[in-house]
């Protein structure tokens, strides 16, 4: 993974929004941090049981850094996550989430681990992941939820550091678009029932009060899971509507005009 100095990673922050290398460096930076590795645990935890169930022959991972995977234990056997750029000694082909290399309908199984939080075009995004994912093929969409004690805190956070220059993406706007590209939403789960503290005393905790979160179905997690299905569009055939012949009620039938003559 690159590793920029902190002048250079600055000074590429303050001329706007990072680019693809970069944020990759930021997000794996933050995962390896204790807030971020409490967070992604309580992501996988709450994906790895959908996984488990869901089969097939390809499964793709949207993401911002591809050493970071949620579909590692998935029962699909090929697994794919692309890298934003080549590094070295990295074995993960090179791809722009918006732009993927693969044909339209391959893929059984995306997952969008929060890559429509860190894009400038979430919509461009979405429509490339549809476009990928085969018909009947499941989809599951992490992201930050602003209505969450972890929406609040974004307010009061400076926007240059992880998470908080996400775009915490509302679910009504996620489930319109998601109807908008014929994605029918099956199940939608919450986690980070916890604080968003970066302390470590608090974060010994987080297990446990994810746990109770999730037990008792709260949808003020700081993070959202859609399950999403492609819907399979079909093809209504059209059948002609032959109007039926009438008999005209002056022509009268051969068999019954015939007359025998009896000598």
């Amino acid at each position: 993974m690159n590793v920029f100095s902190k002048h250079e990673t600055r000074r590429r922050l303050l001329r706007g929004a990072p680019d693809a290398d970069l944020l990759a460096t930021l997000v794996g930076q933050w995962f390896q941090s204790p807030q971020g590795e409490a967070v992604f645990n309580a992501e996988k935890e709450i994906v790895d049981p959908i996984l488990s169930r869901l089969f097939g022959y390809h499964i793709l991972q949207i993401g911002c850094n591809e050493e970071f995977s949620l579909i590692k234990d998935s029962p699909v056997g090929h697994k794919i996550l692309f890298a934003p750029s080549w590094r070295p000694g990295s074995t993960h082909p090179v791809a722009n989430n918006e732009e993927l290399p693969l044909a339209t309908d391959s893929i059984d199984v995306v997952v969008v681990h929060h890559a429509l939080d860190f894009t400038e075009d979430s919509h461009r995004l979405l429509r490339e992941a549809t476009r990928v994912l085969r018909p009947g093929g499941h989809m599951l969409i992490l992201g930050f939820n602003p209505l969450s004690p972890w929406g609040i805190w974004k307010l009061f956070k400076r926007r240059t550091h992880i998470p908080w220059r996400a775009r915490f993406l509302s679910k009504r706007r996620l489930s319109d678009w998601l109807q908008l590209l014929n994605l029918h939403i099956d199940a939608i789960h919450h986690g980070l029932h916890f604080m968003p503290l970066n302390f470590g005393r608090i974060l010994r905790h987080a297990g446990r009060m994810e746990k109770f979160g999730c037990r008792l179905g709260s949808p003020l997690g700081g993070a959202y899971v859609f399950v999403c299905v492609k819907q399979v569009v079909t093809i209504t055939p059209i059948i002609p509507r032959w109007r039926p012949l009438r008999t005209r009620a002056s022509v009268i039938p051969a068999a019954e005009n015939a007359r025998v003559k009896i000598h």
